[in-house]
């Protein structure tokens, strides 16, 4: 955020060159920050009313969510910064349309780039060979049933029927050893097996799925649309 306001300000985006560096510094800082903040909410409420299940759908209703509360607050403060010779129906007509392209653009931008992101790992057919991270478990585990695979760092915390421990491992690579067992990547920090899910919690627009132990998972949005399509969230 700091880096982009830095980028608006030297630039003088938007014909705001005209005023001081500083001056100019601090209002894409607070816009920048107001934007973050709609943006965030906007995600949560439609989270949490489960609606659209598209993500397309899904960018378009946040874009939308947004821009209309986004355009009283842009024009009060370029009347508050620049001066009452900036306001106008023009430009308010100006900002709600910049505000739509804009999200719209980075909504779907998260979209395209989130989409070929691997979800599931899929059970093995009857005489195929078990799953080749079974192989990783540390010798206290060996046997043990896998509940969950979480990154740590550089490590993965496994949590399975005989306790957790850590390995040195990416999650982008135990996603292709675990093949071979049902379950699916349900954030970028967690994989989950389909079997150990026992509960589904729903905290202030957060998802979380409960495995045994009392270990909790949660669900982010990248994965929201296809855990339910899978009925993972029934």
């Amino acid at each position: 955020m700091l880096a982009a306001a830095g980028f608006l300000s030297f630039s003088g985006a938007f014909g705001t060159d005209h005023a001081p560096l500083v001056i100019r510094f601090g209002f894409w800082v607070g816009l920048l920050a107001i934007g973050t903040g709609f943006n965030r909410l906007a995600q949560l409420a439609l989270t949490r009313r489960r609606v659209p299940a598209s993500p397309m759908l899904g960018a378009l209703g946040v874009s939308l969510a947004i821009s209309l509360p986004m355009t009283p607050v842009v024009v009060l403060m370029v009347k508050l910064t620049f001066g009452d010779q900036h306001a106008g129906w023009r430009l308010w007509a100006y900002v709600l349309l910049a505000n739509l392209a804009i999200s719209a653009a980075v909504a779907a931008l998260h979209v395209l780039a989130e989409r070929h992101e691997p979800i599931s790992t899929h059970a093995a057919a009857p005489g195929d060979a078990p799953s080749t991270f079974l192989k990783r478990l540390p010798p206290k585990l060996r046997g043990a049933e896998l509940y969950a695979v979480e990154a740590q760092d550089h490590y993965l915390r496994l949590h399975t029927s005989g306790g957790s421990d850590l390995i040195l491992m990416r999650l982008a690579d135990a996603l292709d050893e675990l093949e071979g067992l049902a379950g699916a990547r349900i954030h970028r920090s967690w994989w989950v097996a389909r079997e150990a899910v026992q509960g589904v919690r729903r905290d202030n627009g957060r998802i979380l799925l409960t495995v045994p132990g009392g270990v909790e998972a949660p669900v982010s949005r990248t994965y929201l649309a296809a855990l339910r399509e899978e009925g993972w969230l029934d």
